[in-house]
């Protein structure tokens, strides 16, 4: 696991991280994303999540889900195109799991790819720590420990 600023990435995920999106493929093919905990930082706390519905398209760049938080409202960009095969309905109904919990209940949807290629330009394994590194020097971003 990656540790950059008290912020934990785990090496088998993917990141979007300009997005600050996580991805995980699903033996089914299907690809699960969620928040990184930069994201949830960024927001400060999430209160609602709205997601795209099952069977709606998504396109790489475009609005997957809204988050809103008493800071923000903002888009949650998808880093590929595909189709939403399920959404979480917990975190639907009890956003701020994801405050507390984005790599496990807190996970946002379910994608299938449209393409084999949905990892291009994502970064993984020993690349998350530099790529993160950098992003969090280039914006300011002091990192994810508590009073942060």
């Amino acid at each position: 696991m990656a540790t950059v600023r008290g912020c934990s990435f785990p090496d088998h995920l993917f990141y979007d991280v300009p997005n600050h999106i996580w991805y995980t493929p699903l033996d089914d093919g299907t690809v699960r994303a969620g928040m990184t905990p930069v994201a949830v930082v960024l927001a400060r706390e999430v209160l609602v999540f709205t997601p795209k519905r099952v069977g709606r398209r998504v396109e790489a760049g475009r609005s997957f889900a809204t988050i809103e938080s008493a800071k923000w409202v903002g888009a949650a960009r998808a880093a590929f195109d595909g189709m939403v095969v399920a959404v979480n309905e917990t975190l639907i109904e009890r956003p701020f799991v994801v405050n507390g919990d984005p790599y496990g209940e807190g996970w946002m949807l379910v994608v299938r790819p449209s393409h084999q290629n949905w990892r291009d330009g994502l970064v993984t394994g020993d690349a998350i720590a530099p790529a993160y590194e950098a992003w969090m020097d280039a914006e300011s971003f002091e990192g994810c420990a508590p009073g942060k």
